[in-house]
């Protein structure tokens, strides 16, 4: 799989810290905290695979990977799946380990709140001297150090929990792999940002509750418009928005089918189980869902009905009755839509309670263009609902804010900004610079073309650092063995993988970054000597990896690194443009935002959280305006909200702080801004100047500029705008600048 930008940037992190504490003396711990559905078994397998990899690691290395409940089974096959090509480490349960102990590069899979149990495999005494102790006995008695791997701590443990597991294997290094870690003081620690896992699509921008309900918050609990409705009220707006969700899916041509979950409580009993008939009842009754025509699956304990292939995206289920018991680990991304009821057991809402539904279908994707595919959406007739610290920070849109029904296109030119790849992998670019350099070597005129023969010597000492590569061929000194082209395929795989490593630049070898190397290769032979793709590709892979031509090919190779590196750290952000931008249809908003009264905003109702009080003023004065139709306060984050570009040593995008639509048909751009420089303003100024100028050329009928109060105490002075470019800001006079008459 492609790994997204931030999983790069953690795995590197993670590798960094993790070789810098193996160094040193004592066991030591490190925290690698990861928001929920950010991919942390897969940055885990990815950092592992590179760690064994690492040549600079001497130390033999063994791993036990702890989890709670049932996954560490999903994880062991997760990670087994995705070192199934490399086989860079083997996945163990405690029955599979050979010897009896954990060999290198191996991970033992358990579960750790087995610990507690005293007949456990674990650690009770037999007389096969079979449990963990022994094992770690065996272990460690090879000189092999160990690192113990605690996933999901926060699941029902505690520090004193993962201490005890700390204490029981004595690792070299442990590691806690958490949205909430519970490890006190650990000696390092790497963080992923909810907002990079965000903005990179692995999951939707926020969970909408009731949404199309007015929310209330009072005295920090959730009070709803659909609190204390019947069941069957909550049903019809959750099947409603699925519907939505249906028609947008086919719409964008992605051929999803959006599950709905419905959580009953964990105590079934008499009351219980007359709950689950009555959902059932109206399901089939009113929408025609069962599990007889398919529509409905069942997860409860002892009744499995139609849920063998409940994950698929296309998959007939549109109902789910399931437990809170199965969430953890469980994943379905096409889930959606969570409907809770006022009898559900806890009235708390956090991660594990909507984690179930975080998770894009598609993150390959990222986004979808329609943003109601964008959030998941919990419909409950809960009554005074608390929300936990974990989700409250991003997670749970309480508000939201729909655009008013007269509102008509504006379609501004807007910018965003695309964050490149190329500096973790190769891209296109790099074939045409391994050209040029090629050319510059003279590599043609280098090539020995008679030479096909390989000096076996060479291979038998890659042998010794990776014998997976050779997949167990013997080749020490044998110059007369015969070779398959699928050897010399592999042989050629493994050239490339090494090509990358070495030399003055080091990059690490993965697929896209090796194809692009051998299309190179392959490109190189069809421009010089006419070898077409394909039917020439064996002969070019023999006269490569001859011993009297592969060191120009590494030399060549090393080359193109370096001026391919040197080429993408100029780069510049890609800026990218949407023709026609609109004030969003709605607006999601977190707890920390309050209610206002604001006839004038373009968003009803309005929810607001002052960056200064110079907005808020601002605001006042738009309001009171016989000239303003409407105003909109827009927000600094991704292609949903308004930019301009400016230049600041690169291009960016400039989030304005406000978008003003008068009657006469005028649009005003306004960023309030106090004390300011030309040294922190200027380039904004020039950039909003600029684009005014243009867009006016196309027809447009905008104005505005930097927005400020002659009052910088209470705000009660003219309201004025610099609408020119920022070589003709006096810094200390207004003279210049224009009265903002509204």
């Amino acid at each position: 799989m492609q790994l997204k930008i931030y999983q790069e940037n953690a795995i590197d992190e993670l590798l960094e810290k993790v070789k810098r504490l193996l160094n040193l003396s004592g066991s030591k711990k490190l925290v690698f905290k990861s928001p929920t559905g950010s991919g942390k078994t897969i940055m885990m397998a990815e950092f592992l695979k590179r760690l064994v990899d690492d040549r600079e690691i001497k130390q033999s290395l063994g791993f036990i990977w702890t989890a709670p409940r049932q996954l560490h089974i999903q994880s062991k096959e997760k990670l087994e799946n995705y070192f199934e090509t490399s086989r860079a480490l083997k996945c163990s349960y405690f029955e599979d380990l050979d010897d009896r102990k954990i060999s290198e590069n191996e991970i033992l899979f358990f579960n750790w709140e087995s610990i507690n149990k005293a007949d456990n495999i674990y650690i009770r005494d037999n007389e096969q001297d079979f449990n963990l102790s022994k094992v770690l006995e065996r272990t460690k008695e090879e000189g092999r150090e160990i690192i113990l791997i605690i996933d999901e701590a926060h699941h029902h443990a505690t520090s004193e929990i993962s201490q005890g597991l700390i204490q029981m294997i004595s690792p070299k290094l442990t590691i806690e792999v958490s949205a909430t870690p519970v490890l006190k003081n650990p000696d390092d620690m790497v963080s992923v940002d909810l907002e990079e896992v965000k903005t990179e699509g692995m999951i939707k921008k926020a969970i909408i509750l009731n949404d199309q309900f007015v929310n209330l918050v009072k005295k920090g609990k959730i009070e709803s418009k659909l609190s204390g409705s019947s069941d069957e009220l909550v049903i019809d707006a959750a099947l409603k928005k699925r519907e939505e969700l249906l028609k947008a899916y086919q719409k964008e041509g992605v051929k999803i089918n959006p599950l709905v979950l419905i959580q009953l409580p964990d105590r079934i009993g008499q009351t219980e189980d007359e709950h689950k008939n009555l959902v059932i009842r109206i399901l089939k009754d009113k929408y025609k869902i069962s599990t007889d025509n398919g529509r409905l699956a069942i997860w409860l304990a002892g009744e499995h009905i139609n849920k063998e292939e409940v994950e698929k995206p296309e998959s007939e289920v549109e109902v789910l009755l399931f437990k809170q018991a199965i969430a953890l680990g469980w994943d379905c991304p096409r889930a959606q839509i969570l409907v809770l009821f006022r009898q559900w057991h806890s009235p708390i809402f956090s991660i594990q309670t909507v984690g179930r539904i975080m998770r894009m279908p598609e993150p390959e994707k990222e986004h979808y263009r329609n943003e109601v595919l964008n959030y998941g959406y919990v419909y409950t007739n809960l009554s005074d609902i608390e929300v936990k610290e974990d989700l409250a920070g991003g997670y749970l849109a309480i508000y939201t804010s729909h655009r008013i029904l007269e509102y008509k296109p504006i379609n501004l030119l807007s910018c965003y900004s695309v964050r490149h790849r190329e500096k973790t992998r190769l891209s296109p670019l790099f074939i045409s610079i391994f050209l040029d350099k090629a050319k510059e070597y003279g590599l043609k005129k280098k090539i020995d073309k008679k030479a096909q023969s390989i000096d076996m010597r060479i291979l038998s000492d890659w042998k010794v650092e990776d014998i997976d590569e050779l997949a167990g061929k013997h080749l020490v000194g044998d110059k007369s063995i015969k070779m398959s082209n699928y050897d010399f395929q592999k042989l050629f795989d493994f050239f490339v993988r090494k090509s990358l490593r070495e030399g003055e630049v080091s990059l690490y070898p993965e697929d896209r970054s090796v194809d692009k190397i051998k299309q190179s290769i392959y490109k190189f032979f069809e421009i010089e000597f006419k070898m077409k793709r394909g039917e020439g590709e064996d002969e070019a892979i023999r006269l490569v990896l001859s011993d009297k031509n592969i060191n120009h090919f590494l030399s060549v190779i090393d080359k193109a690194k370096s001026e391919y590196i040197n080429e993408v750290s100029k780069r510049k952000p890609e800026i990218k443009f949407e023709e026609n931008w609109n004030i969003p249809e709605k607006i999601e908003y977190w707890g920390e935002y309050e209610k206002e009264d604001r006839k004038k905003s373009v968003m009803q109702p309005f929810y607001e959280r002052y960056d200064s009080k110079l907005e808020k003023a601002f605001i006042d004065f738009l309001e009171k305006s016989e000239k303003v139709k409407w105003w909109f306060k827009n927000e600094d984050r991704d292609k949903k909200f308004f930019a301009i570009p400016y230049d600041n040593g690169e291009t960016k995008p400039f989030y304005v702080d406000f978008i003003v639509k008068l009657k006469d048909g005028k649009i005003g751009l306004f960023d309030t801004k106090t004390g300011l420089t030309k040294q922190v303003a200027g380039p904004k100024i020039d950039g909003l100047y600029k684009y005014i100028q243009s867009e006016n050329k196309k027809g447009k009928k905008l104005f505005g500029g930097i927005v400020t109060n002659t009052d910088f105490r209470n705000y009660n002075g003219r309201w004025i705008y610099f609408d020119k470019e920022s070589k003709e800001l006096n810094e200390n006079s207004f003279d210049n600048w224009v009265d903002l008459k509204l």
